[in-house]
């Protein structure tokens, strides 16, 4: 072959040889040329790679259908145009900074179908995001549970690459599909949030616009680890939410549950509110849900025919809406009959109450008495939406016993309910303290402070190893997610520390492993730095990834650990889940620079891990090339 990227030829076998007499000298100059390249690199790299980029964030968005995206057909009725979406959005500067995109053409690898939002005073970082269509845009009344399983299955196949998810989603059915995400995924460590709108975003009033720019910057930017909706103003928990209005542009509310962020001037985020998790696990989708529910309300004069054929099966699992505080009529035997022998026959019966407001609280009358008797469990104040959809997915979970799915609906296992014997006592004399000894008469101003004095003692018990310490600051209400001016929260000290008991205290906690500094450094790559495997292990195992960090800084990593013949650095990226042929920007693999730099002990331990030796950089030079080149036997048999 004459090529003169090329050291190989083929004998008159077939097979290659390598024919000296074929290099000529413009591949002299090419080696030339590539090892200055490398020399460069090495004098720009330093030991530590501080600097991972811009303080940038990605968003996928969902496009399901629904309100928000319709445009007018020649009749004037609003329906969805199949492929109009994103098209129409590129045109509107409050939702695409088209200058800053084509700035970034020039980038190398820049993903052109991303459009970026302008920047906004609230987050310092840039927000960029991409939409998925789907074929067939769904009007929200004809969501069934396979669309639910859908949505899922698509945000669990990039939740890696993603730091957060929007759903577009028509209103009729929101709080459903929301409260079924919301028990779907289980462990989540990244924030979905779900919204739409009252009027079409392209009409010249609408809500839209808002909706998503805010949904926008939530999911991308506040951290938020649940399965979330906004609308008007405010995010709600998801399966806190209802449908109140039809025309109102603030259509959704959270009777039972305060809003965890509200938009105005700011972002108000009420930190206390969110829900957190309590065991170290990485984010699991649970991609069943049984269809055998149904949602039952009782009414004056209901007969015990219309209950005995509700309770027929296939039906597994009812939702009983009762009056008040979960009474139904304590004249009516032939009603609790029917409710009693469909309970002894296995199916779960849950009891919420019709009201708005409120809970189903132990029996404080006769007919709640009784009612409970019958084995009728509680619902606490579960909205008819989170009722529903849980019993869906805690009866679709077969490996569990009829009694373990009882347990789990009296659970609060995604915040969806409001169970006084789960609600923690804080601690408040500290600040009570700070408010009189400062005397503060702003209980805005009084949160602020004690955020500041609460996240600055947290780390001075991690800087002192004092896990009794740290405990007692959690327990005062301490914000285990709390960012300083870097972005770094006191997860990163715990890990630079190496202190595994406060690691795990703190991920039991609810410390987010997905949280980014502003120059986009994760904890994972912070125990990277530290080369510390056993808190690697730990972060993987509550679902830490490098998918959604900027590749830059972990090539830089690979590229700096395989010239220096740092072995165990590279076994830290490798237990991080870092691909080991990962190029750089001349696109040379750590193998590439091992061999440029004579490291066998690296070669070695590359090759044991199956990398690909065929790879070539931009010069057109395989690992081969650059051995034979530089007359490194050992170093070629290796690689034969």
């Amino acid at each position: 072959m004459q090529n003169d990227n090329l050291y190989y030829g083929e004998n008159q076998n077939g097979e290659n040889n390598i024919n000296m007499n074929n290099v000529s000298q413009k591949i002299e100059a090419k080696v030339k040329k590539a090892r200055s390249f490398v020399e460069l690199s090495i004098l720009n790299t330093s030991n530590s790679v501080k600097s991972l980029g811009r303080n940038e964030r990605r968003v996928l968005v969902l496009y399901t259908g629904g309100t928000i995206g319709m445009v007018k057909n020649k009749d004037g009725v609003l329906v969805p145009q199949k492929g109009a979406f994103e098209n129409l959005i590129r045109g509107y500067p409050q939702l695409h900074d088209i200058m800053s995109w084509r700035q970034r053409l020039s980038e190398p690898n820049f993903d052109t179908s991303f459009l970026v939002l302008p920047e906004a005073k609230e987050l310092d970082m840039r927000i960029s995001y991409k939409i998925i269509e789907y074929e067939n845009l769904l009007d929200s009344s004809n969501m069934t549970e396979q669309e639910w399983i859908r949505i899922a299955e698509d945000i669990m196949k990039h939740y890696e690459e993603y730091d957060g998810f929007v759903v577009l989603h028509g209103t009729d059915t929101l709080s459903y599909t929301a409260s079924a995400l919301s028990f779907m995924f289980e462990n989540i460590g990244k924030g979905i949030v779900l919204t739409g709108s009252q009027i079409p975003i392209f009409e010249p009033r609408s809500d839209g616009s808002d909706n998503l720019v805010s949904s926008l910057l939530i999911a991308g930017g506040l951290n938020i680890p649940e399965v979330t909706v906004f609308f008007g103003n405010k995010l709600y928990r998801g399966n806190r939410t209802r449908k109140i209005s039809v025309n109102n542009l603030y259509a959704f509310n959270s009777p039972n549950c305060v809003p965890l962020v509200e938009v105005g001037i700011d972002f108000e985020v009420n930190k206390k509110a969110i829900f957190k998790p309590t065991v170290i696990e990485r984010c699991h989708l649970h991609a069943k849900m049984s269809k055998n529910v149904g949602l039952l309300r009782i009414f004056p004069s209901i007969s015990a025919s219309v209950v005995r054929t509700f309770f027929q099966p296939p039906i597994e699992g009812v939702v009983l809406e009762s009056y008040g505080a979960g009474n139904i009529p304590s004249n009516r035997e032939d009603l609790f009959s029917e409710i009693s022998a469909a309970v002894k026959r296995g199916m779960i019966v849950v009891n919420i109450t019709q009201c708005t407001r409120g809970s189903v609280i132990t029996p404080m009358y006769e007919t709640g008495r009784l009612i409970s008797e019958c084995g009728v469990v509680s619902g606490y104040d579960m909205t008819p939406e989170a009722a529903l959809t849980k019993l869906s997915y805690v009866l679709s979970k077969t490996e569990l016993t009829y009694q373990e799915k009882v347990d789990m609906m009296v659970t609060n296992i995604r915040g969806e309910l409001t169970n006084t014997s789960s609600i923690a006592i804080e601690d408040n004399t500290l600040i009570d303290a700070l408010a009189s000894s400062l005397n503060i008469q702003s209980p805005k101003k009084l949160i602020e402070v004690t955020e500041k004095v609460f996240s600055a003692l947290l780390l001075y018990a991690i800087e002192h190893d004092d896990l009794r310490a740290v405990k007692k600051m959690l327990d005062m209400g301490a914000d285990v997610n709390a960012q300083n001016s870097e972005g770094k929260t006191v997860l990163y000290e715990a890990i630079l520390r190496g202190n595994m008991p406060i690691v795990e205290y703190l991920l039991k906690s609810g410390a987010n492993v997905h949280l980014k500094t502003r120059c986009g450094e994760t904890p994972l790559l912070t125990a990277i730095h530290k080369d510390d495997h056993t808190i690697i292990s730990l972060l993987r195992q509550c679902g830490a990834h490098l998918a959604s960090v900027d590749t830059k800084p972990v090539a830089e990593m690979l590229s700096l650990a395989a010239r220096s013949g740092v072995v165990h650095k590279l076994e830290s990226l490798r237990a991080a889940g870092s691909e080991l042929n990962l190029p750089d920007e001349i696109g040379q693999t750590p193998l590439h620079k091992a061999v440029l730099c004579n490291n066998p002990a690296v070669v070695r331990y590359l090759l044991s891990q199956g990398v690909d030796k065929e790879t070539k950089d931009i010069l057109g030079f395989t690992p081969m090339d650059c051995a034979i080149k530089l007359e490194l036997t050992n170093i070629i048999d290796m690689l034969k």
